[in-house]
C-alpha cells in the first residue's frame, strides 16, 4: 500500500499537498475510494481517498496504530564523513534498519573535508535519501540528517544521550553484547570515517563516558560497519 508523511494529522481529515499529492493523482493514478498510509511521528494512519484536486489529496482516517516497523529505542548514529558518496548508502541502510537521527562529524582523520557550509548543500539531496528509505523499508518517521558538526560538537551530543557506543578497532574494547543496553530508550553509537578514529579521540570520548566497543579482528569498512553495528544493537535489545 502506497506511503507517505505528513506531519500533521488528526482522526478526522488529512490533507496531502505538494509534491506527494501530485504523485498520488498523476503518477499513481490513485482515485477517490482507494486507502493508502499517511505516517505522522510514528502513527499510521490507513486512509481513504475521499477527493482529489490538482494540488491537495483529502482523506479520511479508517484506523490509527504505532507504526509496526519502529524500534522502541531511539538510536542516533554519529558518522564521520566518509569519501565519495558513501554517505549516501549510509544513510539508506541505517534508515532501513531503524535509526532515529544521523549526525555527520567531520574528525581529524577524515578525508572528505567539506565545510560547514559546503555540506549544508548537500543535506536536503541526503534527506531525501533517508525520506526515500523510510517509505521503502516502511517506517513511520524519517530520520533527520543533521548539519555537520566538529568532533568537539559530536562529542558533547553524545554525552547528552542515555548511552554511547564508539566503534573503534584497537583492541581493548568490550563485545558489542557487554554493553549495558538493558532500560536505554536513547543510545548513541559513533563510527569512524576510512582512517578510522585517532588515539586521542578516542581517549577524549571514553573519558567522556562513552563505551568503547571492539567488533573483532576483521577490520570492516565505513559503510559495512554502521549495517553491522546497527543490526547487533537493534538484536540486543529486541527490535529487529
Amino acid at each position: 500500500m502506497p506511503r507517505f508523511f505528513t506531519e500533521h494529522a488528526n482522526e478526522n481529515e488529512i490533507i496531502i499537498t505538494g509534491e506527494d499529492a501530485r504523485h498520488i493523482g498523476f503518477s499513481l493514478r490513485m482515485r477517490p475510494g482507494e486507502n493508502l498510509i499517511v505516517c505522522c511521528h510514528g502513527m499510521d494512519y490507513h486512509c481513504e481517498i475521499t477527493r482529489i484536486t490538482e494540488k491537495e489529496v483529502f482523506l479520511h482516517p479508517l484506523s490509527i496504530h504505532p507504526c509496526a516497523a519502529e524500534p522502541e529505542i531511539h538510536v542516533t548514529l554519529y558518522q564521520a564523513i566518509p569519501k565519495q558518496d558513501k554517505l549516501t548508502e549510509i544513510i539508506q541502510k541505517s534508515t532501513e534498519l531503524g535509526v532515529s537521527e544521523i549526525v555527520p562529524v567531520l574528525t581529524s582523520r577524515c578525508i572528505a573535508r567539506p565545510d560547514k557550509k559546503e555540506f549544508e548543500k548537500r543535506r536536503n539531496r541526503l534527506q531525501r535519501i533517508a525520506l526515500s528509505a523510510a517509505k521503502q523499508s516502511g517506517r513511520g518517521i524519517i530520520p533527520e540528517v543533521h548539519a555537520l558538526h566538529s568532533w568537539k560538537e559530536a562529542l558533547a551530543s553524545m554525552q547528552k544521550q542515555e548511552l554511547s557506543i564508539m566503534l573503534y578497532e584497537e583492541k581493548g574494547g568490550m563485545p558489542f553484547e557487554q554493553v549495558p543496553l538493558q532500560g536505554k530508550m536513547h543510545i548513541g553509537l559513533f563510527i569512524g570515517s576510512e582512517g578510522g578514529i585517532s588515539a586521542q579521540e578516542a581517549g577524549q570520548a571514553i573519558s567522556a563516558g562513552i563505551y568503547h566497543v571492539w567488533l573483532g579482528n576483521r577490520i570492516l569498512r565505513c559503510e559495512t560497519a554502521p549495517t553491522v553495528a546497527i543490526s547487533l544493537l537493534m538484536y540486543l535489545t529486541g527490535n529487529m
